[in-house]
Order: C-alpha cells, then structure tokens, then sequence
C-alpha cells in the first residue's frame, strides 16, 4: 500500500506524460478549452435565430393570407368633387392661318368641412395556431363643399361641364364593400359604380411589411390605391349645385382603418370594442380613452397641417403624407419576444460555464469537456422549448415552462459530477437567477440597457469576489488557493 502511495507522488518519468499532466491541469488550456466549446455552440445558437425569424414569417404570411380573404388595411380619403371643363388652344398654322383646338380637363376640389363618425366591430379569425384580427366598421360621413369659383381659376363659366361633373371617394379594398353605396347629394340620391381610375390615390400599407407605416413617398415601402367608387352628380347648371354631401358606409378590413384629411377641417370621432389599439400615421388624437373592453378617439386637422392643396388640375394626384388612424393590435409577440431573448444565450452560456469553470479550480472538481458540451447543447435547446411553447401558451407561460425545465434537466446531470448537494443547489440558485435575470430584462423593455448594463457589473464583481484567492501560476495544482 505504501509503495502504491508512492508511486503516485512519483513524478512522470516520460516528456509525453509530463506534458499530459500539463494540459490535464493548466487553467489556461482549460480557459482556452471553454471559449473554443463557446464558439461552437454559436453555430446552432445561430440557427435557433433562424428558425424564430423563419416562423415569425411564417406567422405573418398566414395573417396576411387571412386577411386578405376578408379585406385588406383599409385608407378612406372622403368625397372629392370633380367637374371638367373645355380648354380652347390657338395653334398658328402659319399660311393655313390660326387654328382652334379643344380638349377637356378636370379640375378637382377638396370639400371645405369633413366629419366621419363611426364605430368599429372587431373579430379574430384563425388560421391554425395563428390569429389574425379583422373588423367591420359602421362609417357616416359628411362633408360640405362650396361653390367652386371659375372666374377667380380663369376659366370661362361657358367652358365648365356642369353635366358631366362627378365625386369620387377612394377607398383602397373595394372588397370590403359590404352593400351599396348611395351618396345623399343635397336632398337627392346618387348612385355610385366602383372604379380602379379615380384620377387621384392615397396611400396603403404595404404587404411587404405591414408593421412599417411610412410617410416617404420614395420608400419601397410606401404603395398607393387609385381605387374607390364615383357617383355621377347629373347637374344642368351652377344652379344645380349642392355641396352638402352625406355617405353612410358599411367598410370590412383588416388591422388598420386610416383616413386622410381632405376637408379644410376634418373631424374624425371612432370608437370601438377593442382594448389594445393603437394610434398611428401621421397624427395622434387630440382626445382618446381607453378601456378594458373599448376606445374612443378624435382628431380634428386643419388645410395646413397637410402637404396637398385645396385644389388641383392634374390628375394622378397622391393624397398622402398626412394619414392618419388606428391599428387594432393582437397583443401576441412572442416571436419578438423569443428572438430578443435568444440574443442573450451566448451570455448565458458563457455565465453557465464561468460558474463550472470557478467550481473546478476552488473545489478541485474535475468536469470533462464533454460534460461541458452536453451542459451547452441543453442551454441552446431551451430555445426551441421557449419558441413551441410560447406559440402555444404565450411567452411568460413558455419562459417558465422552458426555463424550470432545463435548470432541472442541468442540476439533475451536474449531480454526476458536482459531488456535494450544496454545490448542485448553488449551480441550480444560479442558473435560475440567469434566466430570472434575462426575463426582467426582456419585459422591462425601456430600461433594458440599465438593467442589464447594472446586472452585468454585480455579475463581474461576483466573478471577482469569488475568484480572488485562486493561485493562477500554480498550474502543477489546479484549483491551489493562496494561504
């Protein structure tokens, strides 16, 4: 037993063993050993991203698809009065003398007073796992014009086309169009005919991204709709002239209702049983409320507060850059919330293996490198546990469920190797305040950065505090502490 005893205190005879000891017992192989294993779990760490970012788009193309079936994001302009009007040229044609042509022009005028008033009626549709929020809106709009003054325009009062004048109301998805629509003209009814040619647009979002409402004309984003309906005004003379108009509109869509202020004033009062809206584009209300089952909301723009006249001659005219609305939120972001989450796995691991790495050179533990990585592959699957789970039960849910799972999976297997049950219950208590940590951090999105920037340093002076008696030069006995 003795010579046994001895034997082993017996140095290596060979350089091969000798060098073996070296790398079985140097912190610095062991350091350069955990930051190598920490690279490599960057690659499937990497395609967890991928796969939270491929199924958030896979959510948003069945919401789309959804959507579209019923209507799209509707934008309504109000009702725009149009009356053409005969523009005589002199064309000298020289020995052939002076020649008269004519041809026909639109002029078109914005009314002076707008008011929409309406409620909405949201509804969930399902597609599957995936929801997809649609309304139908019960819309009365008025709007008073006033006499168009041709003279003041240089336009001849013979010239002016009263018979043919018309009014158009764009509306971006005809589809959400639940019944006739009648324009109340003065005291007489106007019958109206869809058209995908109004002379005018305004502006829509974009499929591409329905999350980014835009203003840029330029933008790859920004698309606009020349779509709407038109109702023939049967005028003889200015005498026939009514510029009250008043339209009572039965309107599906999807997600966004937006309006553009083409009255000199516009008033726009909407309500709705919904909880979680929000008020977007380029105005906010000037009065809202908010309940647990409704909103309400009112805005009220002025002529100068939009980037269009009053009045115009050229056709193909963009109403945009002043929309303005509501967005119905579902409030389900979980892919978000999982893809911001996943942005801190590398710091949990490299936490994790901190903590093993302190475990081995204070309680001369042994922990293979295997171990290591069986510890890092259940760190990275935590992920996809989080991304099932929360498409099922909701983020909070899915970070409970995900994340007392793998504590316990990692405390059960650290039992191989941490000997002690105070070192199991210590790694456990530590890996649930890492994820305790990263779920603050992740709810607490606008003060994230001092939260995390405030953990982090507490973490380091615990890394500091804990491993201030390691002897690192003595490398001949890993874990060897200062007297």
């Amino acid at each position: 037993m003795s010579d046994l005893m001895q034997s082993e205190n017996v140095p290596p005879s060979s350089a091969f063993e000798r060098f073996n000891r070296w790398i079985e017992e140097s912190i610095m192989i062991k350091l350069f050993s955990i930051g190598f294993l920490v690279l490599l779990l960057l690659l499937p760490a990497s395609w967890i991203q991928d796969l939270m970012y491929e199924r958030e788009s896979r959510a948003e193309s069945v919401i789309q698809e959804v959507s579209s079936k019923w209507s799209g994001s509707q934008t309504l302009a109000g009702p725009i009065l149009v009356i053409p009007y005969i523009v005589k040229e002199k064309i000298d044609r020289g020995k052939d003398g002076i020649e008269i042509t004519e041809h026909t022009e639109q002029y078109f005028f914005l009314p002076e007073r707008l008011s929409i008033t309406g409620n909405i009626t949201p509804d969930v549709l399902h597609r599957g796992i995936f929801d997809a929020v649609v309304y139908t809106s019960d819309l009365t709009i008025s709007s008073d014009f006033k006499l168009p003054d041709f003279e003041k325009l240089k336009i001849v009062s013979e010239n002016v086309l009263w018979k043919d004048a018309y009014m158009i109301f764009p509306v971006t998805d005809l589809r959400g169009i639940s019944d006739s629509l009648v324009f109340n003209v003065g005291d007489s009814e106007k019958t109206t005919e869809p058209s995908n040619n109004l002379g005018v647009s305004v502006k829509k979002v974009s499929r591409l991204n329905p999350d980014l409402y835009v203003s840029s004309e330029n933008s790859e984003y920004a698309e606009h709709s020349s779509s709407g309906v038109v109702a023939n005004l049967d005028w003889k003379t200015a005498a026939d002239f009514n510029g009250k108009t008043l339209v009572h509109l039965i309107l599906k869509g999807s997600e966004r209702l937006n309006f553009v202020p083409t009255g000199k004033t516009t008033e726009v009062k909407i309500g709705g049983t919904w909880n979680n809206p929000s008020f977007d584009g380029e105005f906010l209300p000037e009065t809202r409320e908010v309940t647990d089952s409704s909103f309400n909301a009112t805005w009220k723009i002025l002529h100068y507060n939009r980037p269009f006249s009053q009045q115009w001659k050229t056709s193909d005219e963009k109403l945009s850059g002043s929309d303005f609305g509501v967005k119905l939120i579902l409030p389900v972001d979980q892919y978000q919330k999982s893809i911001r989450t996943s942005k801190y796995g590398q710091l949990i691991i490299i936490l994790t293996f901190m903590s093993l790495f302190l475990v081995e050179i204070t309680r001369k533990v042994r922990i293979h490198p295997f171990q290591y990585i069986l510890i890092g592959a259940a760190l990275i699957i935590y992920y996809t546990l989080l991304l099932s789970f929360s498409e099922q039960i909701g983020y909070n849910a899915a970070y409970a469920v995900a994340s007392i799972s793998t504590v316990v999976l990692v405390s059960l297997y650290s039992m191989s190797f941490l000997k002690e049950k105070s070192l199991v219950a210590l790694f456990s208590s530590l890996l649930g305040v890492f994820y305790t940590f990263i779920f603050v951090i992740i709810l607490q999105q606008d003060f994230s950065l001092i939260i995390g920037s405030i953990g982090l340093f507490l973490i380091v002076g615990a890394l500091m505090y804990f491993s201030r008696k390691v002897s690192w030069y003595k490398e001949n006995k890993i874990g060897a502490t200062q007297s």
